[in-house]
């Protein structure tokens, strides 16, 4: 079955995620509305201003209906703000930002320093074959602190940042600091898709 993804579409870099999605065998679809949210097997979370992103959720009435779908066992995917937004707890955000509470992890926004500070590192990520992913990093958050139920994919293999959280699972939620949808490699969004494929199929029985 080629499952339907949302992409929410509020702000970022939602085109990419759209190609990667189809090209893994799904159908993609843009989420500004609750109806949409209401349709959808699962969601992407893309990159972006996730404090902007916050506010906008607000404005057009889809916080607690996203917060609710997760809490039903919504499977997503968020990379970057998207990564920020699914946290239980933020640090050095504003006080007004709104969170998903989609995983139980501690996020700290803009770890890695301003846009001139971006990089490109390899990660091996847990549950990926056929080596190591390239990662980018653009003004990208960390995860300081997991809970006991969230499995730690892929941390910093070198540098200032060695051993910092980049990547992590807590049941159909999966969030990355980096961008999978800028480099052309398809497998993060593959693991994705395969995920809220088989959790369709099981719902459908």
């Amino acid at each position: 079955m080629r499952p339907t993804i949302g992409v929410l579409a509020l702000q970022g870099d939602v085109r990419e995620h759209f190609s990667a999605l189809r090209e893994c065998g799904a159908d993609p679809v843009s989420v500004r509305r609750e109806s949409e949210l209401a349709a959808v097997d699962g969601l992407v979370l893309p990159g972006g201003e996730s404090t902007a992103i916050s506010k906008l959720l607000e404005v057009f009435g889809l916080l607690e209906p996203l917060r609710q779908r997760l809490r039903d066992g919504l499977p997503a995917f968020g990379s970057c703000a998207g990564m920020i937004l699914l946290a239980r707890e933020v640090l050095d955000t504003r006080p007004d930002a709104q969170s998903l509470s989609g995983i139980d992890m501690t996020v700290r926004r803009n770890a890695f320093g301003r846009q001139v500070d971006s990089f490109e590192t390899d990660l091996d990520l847990t549950g990926l074959d056929d080596g190591p992913v390239r990662a980018v990093f653009i003004r990208a958050p960390w995860v300081e602190r997991v809970g006991d139920g969230v499995d730690v994919l892929a941390r910093v293999p070198s540098g200032p940042a060695e051993g910092k959280i980049v990547a992590v699972r807590q049941g159909n939620v999966l969030a990355t600091s980096f961008h999978p949808e800028v480099t052309g490699d398809l497998r993060v969004h593959r693991m994705f898709v395969d995920s809220v494929r088989e959790r369709a199929v099981s719902s459908a029985r």
